[in-house]
C-alpha cells in the first residue's frame, strides 16, 4: 500500500486546490526515462538504513535517493547468496530458472538478462563488480559492453578476492564519462536474444526508431562488498559498529557516484538493493548463506523513478507496504525503459508505484547452500498473505503478521496450511540438484576465501539432516569462514566442527589447508581423504592431497590425485601446472614442460609454475631459456612480493 499525506484537514480552509475535499491526491504517473543505474551493496540489511528507521545509520545518500523516489518496505531476496541473488536481479527468475543455485554454479547461457534485453535495444552497457562470486565465469557478463570484474593482486601476486567500493565507483565514473560523447547503436546478439547480431553491437544496425537520436541510453551495474565479513581490520571493536562502518563507506561511494550522474539523474531510473541480508545472532545464525528468515532474506530496495516522487515534494518516500522480491526489479525497469522481459517470476511494480495495491500473489525462496556445501537438506520457502513456509526435513510454518521474527513454528498446528504451500514449493523446485551442478573450474579456492563454497557435493539421495539440527555447527562455520579467526584459533575451531560432524567435507578441506599451510602434512593427508570420501566435489582436495604425497616422496599416489582433479575440472590450469611439476619430479623433462607452458597459457599469472618451469629450463642446461622465464616472473610480480628474492637467486646462478 502507499502512504499519502491527509488531505481531509484542509477543508474548509479556504484555500483553492486542485482536487475536492476528500478526494485522494492523483497519482503521479512515471516520465520517460532514457537510463538506468543500478547499485547493489552485498549483505546489507535493510535495519541498518535510515530509511528504515535505523536511528544509528550513517546513510545519507540512501535515504536522500528514498526521499526523493519510492522505498520498498518488505522487499526479500530469492536467495541469501551472492551469485544467486544477483542473478535474480539481473534476470527476474527465481534460481530454479536461472540456474544459479549456489556461488559458483553458472547460470544458464539461454536466460535473458536486463543486460542483454537493454544492449538489444541500443544500450551503452557496463558492469563493475566487487567481488569474485559475480566473475565474468559465472555468467553474468551476457549483454555487457564491459564488464569489469579484475580485482587485482594482493602482495604475495595472488588474485585478490574482493576490491574496495572506491575503485569500483572511480571505474564506474570514468565509463560514465564516455557515455554523453557516444551515439546511439544496434543491438547485440545473445543466444537468449534472437533481435541481434554479433556483440559488441554491430553500428551498421540501424537505431531503434522509437528513441530519439542523440548520445545511447545506457545501463550501469555497480556491486560494491564491503559489508561483508569480515567487517575492517580492528577484530576488537564490537561486529554492530563495523558493520554500520562498512555500510557508512558504500553508502558515501553510492553517493559519489549519484552526483556524478548531475543533470542525467533527472531521465535516469536508480535501483539500490541489497543482495540479501546478514545474521547476528538470530534464530542461532551467523552471517548468511544457510538459513532462509527474514534476517538474511529482507534487503532495502529504493528506486528513482523520474516523475515519481515524494507527493508535491514534500521530503520523504513514498513507501509501498506490500511484499515485493528482487525478482520484481528486471521486469519493472525494462517495462519503465520502454522494453520487455518474458518468462520471468517477478512482476512489473509499477502499478503500485503509481498507486495502485498489488493483487495477491506469492514469494519463492530457496538456499541450496546447505546440500551442496555441506551434504545437508536444502531449505525453500513459500510466502503467500500471511503465511510463510519453510520446506525442511522438519516444516517451519509461521503467521508474520503476529509472529514477524519468525519465532513460534505453526506447522504441526496449521497442517493443512503448512501441507498447502508444502505442495506449491514443490512447484518451483524439488529438494535436490542435477548430477551436472559443479562449480566453475579454478573458483572453489577463491569463492572458499570468502567464505563460501568450495565445490559441490554429490547429490546422493536419501535423508538429509535438517539445518536446524546443525545449527550449532553452522555457527560455528561462519565463525570460521568469516576471516575473523586466524592460526591456532581457527584450527582449534575446525577441528570442533569436525568433531562433531565427521561428514562434513568443508571443514575437513578447510582443516586439511589450515594444517598444510602450518607445515603439518602428516596431519593435513587424512584430512584431505575424508574431505573425497564425504562425497565434496572438488579439486582442491585432491591438490591438497597430491601437495602432501608429493612432499613425503610418494609420487604415484600424488599422480593418482591429480588424476582425480584433473577428472572433476580437466581445462584448470593448476591442475596441469601441478602435473607438469609432477613430471620434473620424475625426471620427465620434456613432459614438465609441456604441462607448465601449457598451464601458462591458459594463465599467465601463475607464478608458480612459471618459477617451476625457470628451474626445469636450469636442470635441463636451457640456461638463456631459464633467463627468460625468471626475469619474466620478476616483472609481474608485485615489488613487494617475498618470491622475489628466490627468482633473484636463480637469476644470478644462471649467469
Amino acid at each position: 500500500m502507499i502512504s499519502r499525506p491527509a488531505l481531509a484537514t484542509l477543508c474548509g480552509c479556504g484555500i483553492v486546490w486542485t482536487l475536492a475535499c476528500g478526494q485522494a491526491a492523483p497519482a503521479p504517473r512515471p516520465t520517460p526515462a532514457r537510463n538506468l543505474v543500478l547499485i547493489t551493496i552485498d549483505t546489507l540489511r535493510a535495519d541498518h538504513v535510515g530509511a528504515y528507521g535505523y536511528r544509528q545509520a550513517r546513510t545519507p545518500a540512501l535515504d536522500g535517493l528514498a526521499r526523493g523516489g519510492v522505498l520498498f518496505e518488505q522487499a526479500f531476496a530469492a536467495a541469501p547468496i551472492t551469485l544467486p541473488s544477483h542473478a535474480t536481479i539481473l534476470t527476474g527468475r527465481y534460481p530454479p530458472g536461472h540456474g544459479a543455485r549456489d556461488n559458483g554454479l553458472r547460470m544458464s547461457a539461454t536466460v535473458p538478462t536486463l543486460a542483454t534485453v537493454l544492449h538489444s535495444r541500443g544500450f551503452k552497457t557496463a558492469a563493475f563488480v566487487a567481488a569474485f562470486p559475480l566473475d565474468h565465469q559465472f555468467g553474468l557478463d551476457r549483454g555487457f559492453d564491459v564488464y569489469s570484474d579484475q580485482l587485482g593482486r594482493g602482495p604475495d601476486g595472488r588474485p585478490a578476492n574482493e576490491r574496495p567500493a572506491s575503485a569500483v565507483v572511480s571505474e564506474a565514473i570514468a565509463w560514465l564519462g564516455t557515455v554523453g560523447a557516444l551515439t546511439h547503436s544496434g543491438p547485440s546478439s545473445d543466444p537468449a536474444d534472437p533481435s541481434g547480431p554479433a556483440h559488441p553491437a554491430d553500428p551498421a544496425r540501424p537505431a531503434d526508431p522509437a528513441r530519439p537520436a542523440g548520445p545511447a541510453p545506457f545501463f550501469l551495474w555497480i556491486h560494491v562488498f564491503e559489508p561483508h565479513a569480515p567487517y575492517g581490520a580492528d577484530t576488537t571493536r564490537p561486529v554492530l559498529d563495523r558493520y554500520d562502518e562498512e555500510i557508512a563507506t558504500v553508502d558515501r561511494e553510492a553517493g559519489r557516484l549519484l552526483s556524478a550522474l548531475g543533470d542525467r539523474l533527472s531521465d535516469t531510473i536508480v535501483v539500490a538493493a541489497g543482495d540479501h541480508g546478514e545474521a547476528f545472532g538470530e534464530h542461532g545464525e551467523y552471517a548468511h548463506s544457510i538459513f532462509v528468515y527474514d534476517t538474511t532474506l529482507r534487503v532495502p530496495l529504493i528506486m528513482h523513478v523520474p516523475g515519481v516522487a515524494g507527493l508535491r515534494g514534500e521530503p520523504r518516500a513514498r513507501s509501498v507496504a506490500d511484499a515485493v522480491t528482487l525478482a520484481d526489479v528486471a521486469p519493472t525497469v525494462a517495462r519503465l525503459l520502454g522494453a520487455g522481459m518474458k518468462d520471468v517470476d517477478g512482476i512489473d511494480m509499477t502499478p503500485a508505484i503509481t498507486g495502485a495495491p498489488f493483487a495477491a500473489r506469492e514469494l519463492y525462496a530457496e538456499s541450496f547452500a546447505p546440500l551442496v556445501e555441506f551434504g545437508w537438506a536444502p531449505l525453500r520457502a513459500i510466502r503467500r498473505e500471511r503465511w510463510k513456509y519453510i520446506a525442511a526435513p522438519k516444516p517451519e510454518l509461521y503467521d508474520t503478521s503476529k509472529d514477524a521474527g519468525e519465532q513460534t513454528n505453526l506447522a504441526s498446528i496449521s497442517e493443512s496450511v503448512a501441507h498447502r504451500l508444502d505442495n506449491r514449493v514443490n512447484r518451483y523446485s524439488a529438494a535436490g540438484l542435477g548430477a551436472d551442478a559443479a562449480a566453475e573450474p579454478s573458483a572453489s579456492e577463491r569463492l572458499r576465501a570468502l567464505g563460501y563454497s568450495g565445490g559441490a557435493r554429490r547429490d546422493e539421495g536419501g535423508s538429509r539432516p535438517d539445518p536446524k539440527d546443525r545449527r550449532e555447527i553452522a555457527a560455528r562455520i561462519a565463525q570460521v569462514t568469516s576471516g575473523e579467526l586466524t592460526g591456532s584459533a581457527l584450527v582449534s575451531a575446525l577441528e570442533a566442527i569436525v568433531r562433531d560432524d565427521p561428514r562434513n567435507g568443508q571443514a575437513r578441506l578447510r582443516l586439511g589447508y589450515a594444517r598444510l599451510q602450518a607445515g603439518e602434512c602428516a596431519r593435513a593427508t587424512p584430512e584431505f581423504r575424508a574431505a573425497i570420501d564425504a562425497g565434496l566435489v572438488s579439486a582442491d582436495a585432491y591438490l591438497g592431497l597430491a601437495t602432501c604425497l608429493g612432499q613425503a616422496n610418494d609420487l604415484d599416489g600424488a599422480g593418482r590425485a591429480l588424476a582425480g582433479a584433473h577428472r572433476l575440472e580437466p581445462d584448470n590450469p593448476a591442475i596441469r601446472a601441478n602435473l607438469g611439476i609432477l613430471q620434473a619430479a620424475r625426471g620427465d623433462t620434456a613432459g614438465a614442460i609441456r604441462d607448465l607452458q601449457a598451464a601458462l597459457a591458459a594463465d599467465p599469472n601463475l607464478h608458480e609454475a612459471r618459477f617451476n618451469l625457470a628451474l626445469v629450463y636450469a636442470r635441463a642446461g636451457r640456461r638463456s631459456d631459464a633467463a627468460v622465464t625468471a626475469r619474466e616472473l620478476l616483472s609481474r610480480l608485485p615489488p613487494g612480493a617475498p618470491a622475489r628474492s628466490e627468482v633473484e637467486r636463480l637469476l644470478q646462478s644462471l649467469r
